[in-house]
């Protein structure tokens, strides 16, 4: 359920019987042909799919995140490092002071990494409240069910490719974009990223089947629920 169809004396009686909320956490930034909003929109999908049967409530999603690569890229959004943590941190104490206690953060955005190691430090801060880290589309049972479809995966092309992260009238590519492998050199960030990447995909088909895609998302709701429910001892 979400917290925003929710009033605070809702709240206050959930938290009367329970004390786990999820919190969503994306980013503004180049998906090639899909919506800027890929990673929010999928992040705060995931959370609300996976949340609806053990009924906690899932706050709405973080849409600005930490993304300087793509700077060259229209419509990207980037906040600092020290700006990004310390919100994260702020939202952490506003939940714990509410009552909430045991908080899983669904994260969409590989930059958005630096947040997991304050978990750990915010942990130590505030003991009795437990958070859990979840980076969805990389976790075991998800990404294997990437790679059984087409270890070609990567971002902007078809592991990202929802029904709900889709453009209406805009056409996807038909071929397999070769992987750009960057191992060992350093990272192109601004003109260079653009440069390197073109489009914004890093490599992979832009499209596959929709009954594909949703065998994976199934795979994602599921582990997400998984960590909802269970672990929190």
């Amino acid at each position: 359920m979400k917290i925003t169809e929710m009033n605070w004396m809702q709240v206050e009686a959930y938290l009367d019987r329970d004390n786990r909320a999820v919190v969503p956490l994306g980013s503004t930034e180049q998906h090639a042909y899909l919506s800027l909003g890929v990673d929010s929109i999928l992040a705060e999908k995931i959370a609300v799919d996976a949340a609806e049967t053990p009924g906690v409530p899932v706050f709405p999603v973080l849409a600005y995140g930490m993304t300087p690569r793509f700077g060259a890229y229209p419509g990207t959004v980037t906040v600092r490092m020290q700006t990004y943590i310390r919100l994260i941190r702020d939202l952490l104490d506003s939940l714990a002071g509410s009552g909430f206690k045991r908080i899983l953060l669904v994260n969409g955005h590989g930059g958005n990494s630096p947040a997991e190691g304050l978990v750990t430090e915010w942990m130590v801060d505030n003991p009795g409240v437990h958070v859990k880290f979840h980076n969805w589309w990389r976790a075991p049972a998800t990404w294997a069910a990437v790679q059984s479809i087409d270890p070609v995966a990567s971002h902007a092309s078809w592991m990202e490719n929802f029904p709900w992260t889709r453009l209406p009238g805009v056409q996807m590519p038909v071929e397999q974009k070769p992987l750009i492998e960057q191992e060992g050199k350093v990272p192109p960030v601004g003109r260079k990223m653009r440069a390197v990447y073109g489009d914004g995909n890093y490599g992979g088909y832009y499209q596959r089947s929709d009954a594909e895609v949703l065998s994976v998302w199934e795979s994602a709701v599921a582990e997400t629920r998984a960590l909802i429910e269970e672990g929190w001892d």
